[in-house]
């Protein structure tokens, strides 16, 4: 009785589940999109790499995705148990809500465990491989490297040489040679012009050349005999104005999938990160003991200069006439150059702390984000006490009043997060505590929630409140007079 019991809880906790991962997956999608619309916008870029591209980011959204679906499907389908009286028929039955929560929490688990294992074995992968296809999206233009008076292969299929190149691009070019390469059973073809212009094409798959002042030759004559080649020779085209296009799109796609940046922290493991960490660590280490020195090296030369000064002031002077103005001119000359030498010792500890701050935002940043790879596992079992607690309170199902519960929880999850993230960044709080503070502050609420629902509360009965507020509400009412009779 209980096995069907836990598959029919499970099959109603992952109706909804799959349907609002879904759509949230789409909206975290749709938001990438919208940023990074720019930089992938006019290159030219095939379907099949932007659905590849969107794959590589919609990955890495899963782990955000999948804590707030949990939330979500919880807080439904116990409002939905809820709503069909379907969990007071499970407690006149004797089964108490602990062990309705049971297989899901179970569930919960594992896809926790899950996502661990995703977060630090798979998102890194595809992170790598999304911001690579970026970076190169964004460098990449139908330009080649080509050497003036030297023959190059660079262009598929054919063979060029300039004479010279020259423009703000290297756009103008003279004394151009194009051989279009071919089999013994293909036609030949040569052009040879005076010069000529690369201008952008439609097709940014394409590599529009436009040649002027030159000739055509072409053999019409592939796969036949000598004495047929013999009989006529090959044909010379003269033209004034010639536009050629060539597919570079094999050279555009091997360069968008090329691998430029291997080494960043969100393309490594827990275990990689850690030492990572540990180099940072010792790197900002051996900055501070040289900052140390610097600083301390300079605020010695002060306080020495003012004392040498301070002692010579005091010596007993052989002459004593006209001395009273000399004496002031030395007191300001001192003055003037301890506050230079202040100055001097102000602007290089603001040098220096200018300096220590990327190193310190750069530190707490990989903690952060390794610490993110374990926090946002137990965030999904958070989640699920507070939504299933929810649910089974306001026993409401469907996308009404669960929604707007779930996303104001979860707004409350993303300032918290975001806030003490940029306060770790700026070195204000340890970032691996900032990064356990979200889940530190909502699991006693999750517990409470859960209390709350095992003890049949009325959290969100409006007319208990009511009722305590009617004491305080009375003071503000306006007391009716008595109808006189007349």
């Amino acid at each position: 009785m209980l096995k069907i019991l836990d598959r029919y809880i499970i099959k109603t906790f992952f109706g909804p589940f799959f349907f609002i991962f879904s759509v949230l997956f789409f909206i975290f999608i749709v938001n990438i999109i919208w940023i990074q619309l720019g930089q992938f916008m006019g290159k030219g870029l095939s379907y099949w790499q932007i659905m590849k591209l969107l794959f590589y980011l919609g990955v890495s959204v899963i782990s955000m995705v999948l804590p707030l679906t949990i939330l979500l499907a919880s807080i439904m389908s116990f409002g939905e148990f809820g709503e069909r009286y379907e969990l007071a028929a499970m407690k006149a039955a004797g089964i108490s809500l602990t062990r309705v929560m049971m297989p899901l929490l179970g569930v919960t688990v594992i896809m926790s465990i899950i996502l661990y294992f995703f977060s630090n074995n798979i998102i890194p992968d595809f992170q790598r491989k999304a911001r690579n296809m970026l970076y190169n999206i964004a460098q990449t233009k139908p330009a080649l490297n080509f050497t003036p008076g030297q023959f190059i292969d660079q262009i598929p299929g054919n063979m060029v040489k300039f004479d010279k190149l020259s423009g703000k691009n290297d756009e103008n070019i003279e004394g151009v040679f194009v051989h279009k390469k071919a089999s013994s059973y293909e036609n030949q073809q040569t052009i040879v012009a005076k010069r000529g212009k690369f201008i952008p094409a439609a097709n940014k798959n394409y590599l529009k050349l436009v040649l002027y002042d030159g000739y055509v030759y072409d053999d019409n004559f592939a796969g036949k005999g000598e004495n047929v080649r013999l009989k006529q020779p090959d044909q010379a085209i003269k033209f004034d104005s010639l536009t050629s296009h060539f597919d570079v799109s094999e050279i555009i796609n091997k360069a968008i999938e090329e691998e430029k940046i291997t080494e960043d922290y969100r393309f490594q493991t827990f275990n990689e990160i850690n030492k990572t960490i540990d180099k940072a660590k010792s790197d900002n280490d051996r900055f501070f003991t040289n900052v140390n020195n610097d600083v301390l090296n300079q605020t010695n030369s002060v306080i020495s200069y003012m004392d040498s000064k301070q002692n010579r002031s005091k010596a007993k002077p052989k002459q004593m006439i006209k001395l009273d103005t000399v004496k002031k001119e030395k007191k300001l000359e001192i003055i003037k150059n301890a506050y230079d030498r202040l100055e001097s010792l102000k602007s290089t500890l603001e040098a220096k702390n200018n300096e220590l701050d990327p190193g310190i935002k750069y530190y707490n940043k990989v903690v952060i984000y390794q610490q993110r790879i374990v926090t946002y596992s137990f965030t999904c079992i958070i989640f699920f006490l507070i939504g299933s607690s929810l649910g089974s309170i306001i026993r409401k199902g469907g996308m009404g009043l669960p929604v707007i519960i779930a996303i104001v929880i979860f707004i409350i999850f993303y300032v918290i997060n975001v806030g003490f993230e940029n306060m770790a960044w700026a070195g204000k709080i340890n970032p691996y505590l900032a990064a356990w503070i979200p889940n530190i502050v909502l699991f006693p609420f999750g517990v409470w929630m859960t209390y709350k629902a095992l003890t049949d509360s009325q959290l969100f009965d409006a007319e208990k409140y009511k009722a305590a507020l009617k004491p305080i509400t009375k003071l503000f009412v306006k007391k009716e007079e008595h109808k006189r009779y007349q």
